[in-house]
């Protein structure tokens, strides 16, 4: 699989970023706006936005169900930001009703860092990635609490707050790596498509 077809859930947020991330690194990308979007994806970007619509619009475009059983089927799948708030098990501040896909074993807060004025970025240390530190710009980002048995931390903060993390084929960040230029992480979610 040379170039490995995969999906930008777009319903809301930065979908251009990633597609054009995405694109860049030579994966043949299609916008996922209904199941049959997914169906024809080896692997699907959550991007960043607002969690809670998101996740409203999932259920009103019949997203939810087909998305929630792509991961339970081992598709990859990588989440920036609220796309990370949507990945995850447990949210301990959503607004009344919010859902999520789940598949990633951890706790995040939403908005954990305040609103728009809170931004910031960090040079991020992850191993993983390489010796060279990954540049990393927060808006409105959550933080994850707990990271579960089943998941493991790949960066945290200075003050020990976990701001990415992997299970499996599902990654998700804090940051937005499609802002800046970073592309580590999303070359690492293409080998993750490439090896599922």
């Amino acid at each position: 699989m040379n170039a490995p077809r995969v999906g930008v859930l777009a319903l809301q947020g930065d979908v251009r970023e990633h597609a054009q991330a995405l694109t860049d690194l030579g994966a043949d990308v299609r916008l996922v706006r209904r199941p049959e979007d997914l169906a024809a994806v080896h692997g699907l970007v959550l991007p960043g936005g607002e969690s809670s619509v998101i996740d409203k619009l999932s259920r009103a475009f019949g997203m939810q169900q087909p998305i929630r059983e792509a991961i339970a089927a081992g598709m990859p799948m990588y989440g920036t930001c609220a796309g990370l708030i949507l990945l995850a098990d447990r949210i301990t501040d959503g607004i009344d009703g919010q859902q999520t896909f789940g598949g990633l074993d951890v706790t995040v807060q939403r908005n954990a860092f305040g609103g728009q004025v809170e931004s910031f970025e960090t040079d991020l240390d992850i191993p993983e990635l390489g010796e060279e530190p990954v540049h990393a710009v927060f808006i409105r980002a959550p933080i994850v609490e707990h990271v579960g048995a089943e998941a493991t931390s790949l960066a945290a903060l200075t003050d020990g707050r976990v701001v990415a993390v992997q299970q499996g084929a599902l990654l998700g960040t804090s940051f937005h790596p499609e802002m800046t230029g970073e592309r580590r992480f999303h070359r690492h979610f293409l080998d993750l498509v490439r090896a599922a």
